[in-house]
């Protein structure tokens, strides 16, 4: 069992996690769950023994460890859960899901660290690009924040890439949009994501896909209507060819794009088109954009399952893509996740996940409960060379959470005493380097 006190946190982050109990079999489950939330944000490495440490809870080390190896729940469920909460605070309701996929590798040591293989590492830093470790594949909701200019990714779905002769990254990623349509029936689901993922599998019904296309793949005209002679009714219309062929007879226009933050003039053109090749028969779009100045054929081509996009909103959708990129980094760099040294297969299966899900409710968190404003304006006074900061990032919401527990453990709320208090410049102080 727990020690009987608990860890005193904020009203916001209290009540984020709380809407998580219903995921949990037991209260004591949950409870376990928070107070390693709390400590994961706390601690200054993510492993199991660090977040029971910093919550409080040292000597129940074995307790925490129980939580990822041998407690009955599965990384779905909270997962489910986050994205629900992810809908409900930062969607209104006419919002459509837009769910950004790819894959990320995290290295690991030791031969009995369960699926773990030699694989390709793309953040991998010099030629060697393989390495020791766990491939995992994130599904992450794509949502705007008034303090971004650029979308933010708040990870919700995770699946453990077992190795050649298993589901492919394609078909994993397939049924994690399938898991997110059947949770939000009435919102219409957007998925995108780099050029590796492309196969019949992402023809989904209520969902769409849009990727960039490899400058090597060719495009298709739509299927003709039938001719009324003998015989077996085409497929495919006449060959495009590659983007670099389509670009030589596009219709170009200039049209203005919003991409990571920044609006931008750019040509751009967009066709009808079957990817027979990846797709098959499922009707999708052909867009190509060329940047001003560009001497290139085309600079981006991309394939899209929406035939009712247009060329600028194609081109913006894909864009979208790459909010995943720095949230996948994040969750190494400053959430700690990849820092448990697990090595069972549940514990495997679950840290990861744990970890990037606490980062998507941190993340919920500062939008709901806090005032970025106050916040640029602490981080320029403690780091005056960011004059041209504008915005938070993953590590600044991070230091303001962590800002926010340790103030609650020195100054609690007092029993009783609901009031919720907004984290704002005069909160965000340095009372964790007076204590």
């Amino acid at each position: 069992m727990l020690p009987s006190g608990s860890l005193s946190v904020p009203a916001e982050w209290r009540d984020l996690l709380e809407e998580l109990a219903p995921v949990f079999a037991r209260r004591s489950t949950h409870r376990l769950f928070m107070l390693l939330a709390c400590g994961l944000i706390l601690a200054d490495r993510g492993t199991v023994t660090g977040m029971a440490a910093a919550a409080g809870i040292g000597r129940d080390w074995r307790r925490a460890c129980w939580f990822f190896a041998g407690a009955r729940w599965n990384a779905d469920k909270p997962g489910l859960a986050v994205a629900r909460l992810i809908v409900k605070y930062l969607l209104n309701e006419a919002d459509p899901l837009v769910v950004a996929v790819d894959g990320t590798f995290f290295r690991r040591r030791g031969r009995h660290v369960a699926e773990a293989r030699w694989a390709y590492d793309g953040s991998a830093q010099g030629g060697k690009k393989t390495a020791f470790g766990n491939t995992w594949l994130v599904a992450a909701l794509v949502v705007r924040l008034p303090c971004c200019p650029s979308p933010a990714a708040l990870p919700a779905l995770f699946r453990l890439w077992r190795g050649k002769g298993t589901a492919s990254q394609v078909q994993l990623a397939a049924e994690l949009l399938k898991l997110l349509k059947a949770e939000f029936p009435g919102r219409v689901v957007h998925g995108t994501g780099d050029a590796a993922f492309h196969r019949e599998a992402l023809v989904i019904d209520g969902v769409t896909w849009t990727t960039r296309l490899p400058s090597s793949a060719v495009a298709w005209d739509p299927k003709p209507p039938p001719t009324g002679r003998r015989g077996r009714p085409r497929e495919k219309g006449d060959r495009i060819g590659t983007c670099a062929d389509a670009a030589k007879t596009a219709a170009w226009e200039e049209v203005t794009v919003r991409v990571y933050g920044k609006e931008q003039r750019v040509r751009a053109a967009a066709r009808p088109c079957l990817w027979h090749g990846s797709f098959g028969t499922a009707p999708g779009q052909l867009v190509l954009m060329r940047e001003p100045g560009s001497k290139k054929p085309y600079d981006l081509g991309v394939f899209t399952l929406d035939t009712e996009l247009t060329a600028a909103a194609a081109i913006e959708r894909y864009s979208w893509r790459w909010a995943i990129e720095p949230s996948n980094a994040a969750g190494k760099q400053v959430t700690g996740a990849g820092d448990a040294c697990s090595r069972t297969a549940r514990a495997v299966e679950r840290a990861v996940p744990f970890a990037f899900l606490v980062q998507s409710l941190m993340i919920t968190w500062y939008a709901v409960a806090c005032d970025p404003a106050a916040g640029l304006e602490q981080r320029r006074r403690r780091s005056p060379w960011y004059t041209a900061k504008a915005a938070p990032a993953a590590a600044d919401m991070h230091a303001a959470l962590r800002d926010a527990l340790t103030g609650a453990r020195i100054n609690p709320i007092s029993a009783g005493d609901s009031r919720a208090r907004k984290t704002t410049a005069s909160t965000m102080t340095s009372e964790t380097q007076a204590a």
